[in-house]
């Protein structure tokens, strides 16, 4: 049946005429609601990494099309939108503190707790992740097993182009307050990274807990402990400070509970 709608979102997204027949809109349709269960989702892991399916990208973007704007009622308060929150967190087990809100078309998994936040469609949060107060999970965005987002964290969405990563973190991470994470970076399994650390593709990640620097763009490694830094670079105007990201070191095996993941930053003196 994946196929079929996989076929039928192909030959819609080339010919947009075809969004006014009911089979292309039930396909459509059927889609975000795999999404929704976690039937289907943006990025998978596989051996050599994650791939990316961009065909379901393209649903998404095609059920913007499709919907009709609505009224959208949650006690008191009101919304008009294309895409209806998601219900039913009770069944499924997932902890959800007023004012966090979920889109259709999310995937929350069992065990996950929301505080006061908001995720987007497309978006996977996996099993026993926390995302707390203010964080954003942005479209399409993959958060793995027994992740915390701490409170303030971004994570940037990505729809379009339709090739562009999402942004993933693996499983077992600690990402810090007010962290900002964007453009497709990975940050890899059990990576901790401390309070206002800003990612994006083009930032220059430098492993210096060696005798010589090592770079990385657009990943972090597993288990690295990551700090906010800066280098010189100049320019006409003369030489500034650009920001960047340095990894100080590997998370120890005595910070690997949850529990204690703020004891990894506070083993090498750096704020949560």
């Amino acid at each position: 049946m994946t196929g079929l709608h996989r076929s039928t979102i192909e030959s819609s997204w080339e010919n947009r005429e075809l969004l006014g027949k009911p089979e292309t809109q039930k396909a459509i349709r059927d889609v975000i609601s795999l999404l929704d269960k976690g039937k289907l989702r943006i990025a998978e892991p596989v051996a050599e990494g994650w791939i990316i399916n961009e065909w379901i990208k393209k649903a998404i973007i095609l059920y913007f099309l499709i919907q009709d704007m609505e009224v959208f009622n949650a006690g008191p308060l009101e919304f008009y939108d294309k895409i209806p929150l998601k219900k039913g967190f009770k069944a499924l087990g997932v902890r959800v503190v007023p004012h966090a809100v979920a889109r259709f078309g999310s995937f929350i998994a069992e065990g996950v707790i929301l505080m006061p936040s908001y995720i987007n469609i497309g978006a996977y949060i996996d099993h026993g992740s926390m995302v707390d107060t203010w964080a954003t999970v942005g479209s399409c965005a993959q958060v793995g097993k027994n992740v915390h987002l701490s409170g303030g964290v971004g994570l940037g969405g990505v729809l379009e182009p339709i090739q562009a990563a999402p942004v993933i973190i693996e499983d077992g991470c600690f990402i810090g307050s007010r962290c900002i994470i964007v453009e497709g970076v990975r940050v890899g399994k059990e990576a901790v990274l401390g309070a206002n650390v800003v990612l994006t593709s083009s930032t220059r990640i430098i492993d210096v807990s060696g005798s010589q620097p090592v770079e990385y763009k657009g990943t972090v490694p597993p288990r690295s402990v990551v700090i906010p830094g800066s280098f010189e670079k100049e320019f006409p105007a003369g030489k500034y400070q650009v920001s960047c990201a340095l990894i100080i070191g590997q998370r120890k095996t005595s910070t690997n509970l949850k529990t204690s993941l703020n004891q990894a930053l506070r083993e090498y003196n750096v704020s949560v």
